[in-house]
Parts: C-alpha cells; structure tokens; sequence
C-alpha cells in the first residue's frame, strides 16, 4: 500500500539529515513529489490516503484531552516524529515555531514523540523536555512506537504533511524544515481555502508551563566550581543566564544576563544569552557555549562584559572546515574545556569536537568525520555521536558521547587517536556497571576529571558514575537510579547532566529538579545547595505584591528563642507540587531596610516549620519572610504565588521568662496566578 510520498529537497538547501535509522516493520511504497513549489500541480497538493489516527489510551502533553484527527479536520497538519534525546530533533524546534507564527490557526503542528532510549518512554521524562524546550504544540507519547510504525517512519525527526480532510500529503526526514515545508503549506491552506475546508478555530491546548510554578534556577546544564577563585558557576540554561556564586556559601555574586532570550554583548545587565550550557575558565575570562546561539561567548569577569568570540548566531547547515572564528557557523556547542591556550568544544550538533586557537581566533573541527557513530581511530577519521560533556586531565581529552551511551577519550597530540573507554554503540544501552564495551550507560551528558579518577552524568540513568581509566572500568558511585531529589548516603536524581569537582566535593548540574547538588567525595553523602536570595528573572514582568503584616509584639527572654511559623491556606488550595512554600527567619534591627532574599530561605513541605534563633538583649524586629506557592485542589494548573513578610516587635529582657513565639499566618489574597519569586531553593 502507498501510504506517503517523500517531499523532494532542493540540494540548495544544503541541510544536515539525521543518520539514527530504526528499521521499518514494513516499507511503504513512495512516490516523490516534483522538486521546486512551481512544477507542483493541484493534485500533489492533495494526499491520496487516509491518514492513520491515534490511538486510544495514549498520554497527551500541552493537551486539553486526547486528540484525534477528527479534531484536526480542517487544519494542514505536520506531524513532528522526534525523541528528545536527539539533536537534530531539537534542531527542528525553532522552525516549526516559526511555521506555526506564520500560518496561525490553518496549520496544526502536532508533536508524535517515539522514543530512542528507555528512559523516555516516560511521560513525566518528555514533560520535562516540553518544558525545558518550550515546545507549545500538543505532544503523544507514542512509547510502543505503533504511530511510528503505522506511518513507516525510518528516522528521527521526520515530519508528515496531512491535508484538512485527513489525507498524507507527503513526508520529510532531517532538518531544514522551514525550507521544506514553508511553501507547500502555503499552497496547500490556499488550495484548500478555496474550497472552504480550511477551519481557522484555534487548537485548545493546556501548556505543560502554566502549570510550572517559578524556580530560583531553571534546567540547570552545566555547572563550573573553581577551588583556586573560590566561585561557583551555573549555566542556568533555563533561564537564559549564567549564575556567579560564592564556592563555600552559594551566595550569588554577579548574574550574567537579563534573562531573556538574545544574543547581545554588553555589559551583565545588557547581555544576553539563547540556552548556555558548557563553561570553562582561564584566569578572569569565563568561556560559555551559547548552545542556542550556536555561538561562543567570553566573560570578563573583571571588566563584567560578555563578548560574542566565535560563531554567527546562525546554526551552521553544512560542514565547515573552519576559519576565522567570527565568521565561522558553529552548530549545537554544548561544552567546553580550556587547555594550554586552546578552548575545546563538544559540537553536539555535527558530532564531533572542535578546538578554538583563542591567540589567533581561528576554530576548526579536531576530532571526528561528521558521521554519527562509535568508530575509533585517528582523529578525524573517527567516528562521534552527540559529544555532550568534555573534560580533561592535560594528556587526553575525555568527553560524554552521549548517543552511543560510551565515555570516550582523544589524544591532545593532533596526529593521535579516539578511543572507546567504556559504553557500546547506537543502540547499546542500559545501566551495568563493568569494564570497556560490555558496560552499559543511558546518555551520558556529563563529565569531569578529578584528581585521577574520571566522573560521569550517567543522566537518563539518574546516576553519577566514576570510571578508573586505566582499566577501562566504571562503577556507580551515587543515585539509586530512581528519579528523584532525596539527599543524603541514598541520593535520588533526575537527569543530572553536568559535573565539577573541587577539593572533596563533587558538584552536580541536576537538571529536571532544577538544582546544583553537591556530593562530599570522602562519605558520598549528597546534599541540595540553596543560594540565597538568588531571583528567577522577571522577564519585564512586575514582581509579586509584597505585604507586610506587622504583628503582636512579644517579650522573650535573651538566648536562644524557639520560633514556629504556622500557615493555612484558604479552602480550595492546596500546596503548589514541585514547589515548596519557602520561608526565611531571622532578626533584624527596628525600623531597618532589609531586602528580601537577604537571608537564606528555607523549603518547608509542610507547616508548621520550627527554628532556633539567638536573641540578644534589647529591642528587635523578628522577620519572617514567605514565599507562598499554593494550587487549586482540583485544578493543578491554576497555581498562584504570594510573597508575604511578617513583622514580629520581639523585646529580650532579663527576667522575661518566655522562649517561644508563635507565628501565625492564614492569607485570603491570591488572586494573581503565579509570577516570578525571589527565592525557590
């Protein structure tokens, strides 16, 4: 049976197909559509077969409720096949926002996500990636892969063209979606419009983000801890911005970047930034892979200035040889090292890995033929597959090859070698600890190298892992494997992607909790870092209202002082999931200006919460600061955020015999959904 055409590409568009195939249950028969949008007739803007519907029973994302084509009757409808492990599939993204801004309410983009790994099969794992990608079109969760198999798709992205009455136009494999499909959508809602087919009512969608209550950090990727500065680095990727915090407190010292989606130079509060993940350091200049950008940015951190170094802000679609570093198209740079005035760049988006000669500002492949596989050999005629994480001992350089779940390592002699130290190929891939290529990983994104031992993000495993290089064994080294954000000696993760050691300590990019953890390598005891009064950015939006409720003054005697903080909701909310309440406490002088964040806050899962503080004799003003996130009981989507500061008159004299105060708070307020907050650990 003929079940679609394959849309032509003009070799004009140059763009960079995928290689992941899965082989077809069985092959449909297909006939190409005439290359160039003129030599197009009225039929081939038509399909011929019904299109296959979705099946009953599956989960839906950004979804009011299960859809059907019946639903999309009347819509052009391109079906985006994608697995969100996969690069080229993320390359996709921004073109199909850009056809839904285009073509509105005639075209509906419709997300069929059928996974590579197992991992994500998961619904909760893709509603991360919804959100961490800000997909806005509604997504199934094929994980049985029946619509992959019932539409015979071969690869990963591949994007299928129905008509508004239900028929399969066409279909495409690989990126340059916006090129391929641009036209013809066009001529096809015209066509069709003619006719009076075309429905315009706008696609009921439920956002996966409006139900995300706001986060001090957002989808962290990597994380840079550097002992000899005494600074913490978080490429808060989520946000758009680069975190500066002290090493031994977290107190945030500079943000780089306002936060929103850019790519301006300038100076902290100018800059801007499309998704940073890597980080590397050299003296007082921070390197950032602006993976989004596609670009390399530099950080004076003395001048506080971030400079655009290499890349044009345009994904590079054909493969370069290299050249001037400016002028040069980089493509998905997702980590970096520095070493010996030469930055290395894992350049996820062509599979390989490139070097940065930053004295004469030229960048060029190092490593790796382009094609996506695990083959070893000489440098530039091995073969890579989505280098995601990179680090470096002086001698080799070893990175996360994250699409054929191995660890690797090439010699910094450019006439050496790639070799496999643990991990298998494209679809070699589990959770076994062991040595060489009968260990088994599930997309590693992250590594670091600390004194003698090599770590790894095992990240779809929710796992850090340590390799012993020399006998090419690796061995679990924290996380149970179970999704989660329990610290402790049986820490839980949820794909932890970057890493960085300083001293003892081992810190962690955890990625979907929104955190940095931190590991002690001596008891591997793990623990949450919380940065106080770190603030998600605003976006241009105002702040929440702030309301200063002043209560009863109380006497206590000096010392220490018991203080419990109670809090009520009002009937029909609940609190917020994924966001805990957060409180701080402490004292402050009469009358003193105290800005909010300025101590750390605290999360409380539930109230009341208790602390100690020590009271010294005299007049004080004990201040409790709340950040409140509460949910409808019914409704998890309509959540609501309140920021309240209560002010206890707090005397310590001798003779007081009292060393308790209880404070009580029952809000009515929250009518404004929820915004921005100053601080969520």
């Amino acid at each position: 049976m003929r079940l679609m055409r394959t849309l032509a590409i003009s070799a004009a568009v140059g763009v960079l197909p995928t290689v992941i195939l899965w082989q077809m249950a069985r092959a449909p028969a297909v006939r190409a559509v005439p290359r160039g949008a003129d030599a197009m007739e009225r039929s081939e803007l038509e399909g011929d077969v019904r299109a296959p519907d979705f099946p009953d029973g599956l989960q839906w994302l950004n979804a009011e409720r299960p859809l059907s084509l019946r639903d999309l009757r009347g819509k052009v409808v391109l079906l985006d096949f994608w697995t969100y492990c996969c690069i080229n599939c993320m390359h996709v993204l921004p073109d199909l926002k850009r056809l839904e801004r285009k073509y509105g309410d005639a075209l509906a983009v419709v997300g069929v996500h059928s996974a590579k790994f197992s991992a994500e099969r998961d619904t909760e794992n893709i509603r991360q990636a919804v959100l961490r990608y800000d997909v806005e079109h509604p997504v199934v969760n094929d994980a049985s892969m029946r619509i992959w198999r019932d539409y015979g798709v071969r690869a990963w992205p591949t994007l299928v063209l129905i008509d508004p009455r239900g028929r399969v136009i066409g279909a495409n494999s690989g990126e340059g979606v916006y090129l391929t499909f641009n036209d013809l959508i066009g001529r096809v809602i015209g066509h069709f419009e003619e006719q009076g087919l075309i429905d315009r009512t706008p696609l009921a969608t439920k956002l996966e983000r409006d139900a995300l209550p706001p986060s001090a950090l957002s989808f962290p990727g990597k994380v840079l801890a550097d002992e000899s500065s005494g600074r913490l680095f978080v490429a808060d990727s989520g946000h758009n911005r680069i975190v500066v915090a002290d090493l031994s407190t977290a107190a945030p010292e500079h943000i780089i970047g306002t936060g929103e989606v850019g790519m301006d130079d300038g100076s902290y509060e100018e800059a801007t930034f499309n998704h940073p993940q890597g980080l590397a350091l050299s003296g007082d200049v921070l390197y950032v892979a602006d993976t989004e950008n596609h670009a390399i940015r530099a950080v004076d951190l003395s001048a506080g200035r971030v400079t655009t170094i290499a890349g044009t802000g345009s994904q590079a679609v054909a493969r370069f040889s290299g050249g001037p570093a400016g002028l040069t198209p980089l493509n998905s740079p997702w980590d970096l090292v520095f070493h010996d005035g030469r930055l290395y760049i894992a350049m996820a988006g062509p599979h390989q890995l490139w070097v940065m000669d930053i004295p004469r500002g030229r960048v060029e492949p190092y490593a790796g033929s382009g094609r996506e596989a695990r083959v070893d050999g000489p440098l530039r005629r091995a073969a890579l597959a989505q280098p995601s994480g990179l680090a470096t001992d002086g001698r080799l350089l070893y990175f996360a090859d994250s699409e054929v779940s191995s660890v690797r390592s090439a010699d910094l002699d450019p006439v050496g070698e790639v070799r496999t130290i643990v991990g298998g190929d494209l679809f070699d891939f589990g959770d076994r600890d062991g040595v060489g290529l009968s260990a088994r990983l599930q997309h590693p994104l992250g590594v670091a190298w600390h004194d003698g031992a090599l770590y790894v993000a095992d990240t779809y495993n929710n796992k850090i892992k340590r390799v012993d290089v020399a006998q090419s064994r690796i061995e679990t080294l924290l996380g149970t494997g179970e999704e989660g954000s329990t610290d402790g000696l049986r820490a839980t993760f949820d794909e932890p992607s970057g890493l960085s050691a300083a001293g003892r300590m081992l810190y962690i990019a955890d990625t979907n909790n929104h955190a940095v953890r931190v590991a002690d390598l001596r008891t591997l005891e793990v623990r949450t870092l919380r940065f106080p009064g770190l603030r998600p950015p605003v976006a241009g939006e105002p702040e929440p209202a702030v309301e200063t409720v002043t209560l009863t003054e109380e006497m206590v005697a000096p010392g220490d002082v018991r203080v419990t903080v109670s809090l009520t909701l009002p009937d029909g909310l609940k609190p917020a999931p994924g966001a805990p309440t957060s409180v701080a406490v402490f004292l402050a002088e009469p009358g003193a200006d105290v800005d909010y964040g300025s101590a750390e806050a605290v999360p409380v899962g539930s109230f009341p919460y208790a602390t100690t503080l020590t009271v010294p004799r005299g007049s004080h003003e004990l201040i409790v600061d709340l950040w409140i996130y509460a949910c409808g009981v019914s409704d998890d989507s309509a959540c609501f955020l309140r920021q309240a500061r209560l002010v206890v008159p707090l005397s310590a004299e001798e003779g007081a015999v009292e060393r308790e105060v209880d404070v009580r708070f029952a809000p009515t307020d929250f009518a404004a959904p929820a915004g921005p907050s100053p601080a969520v650990p």
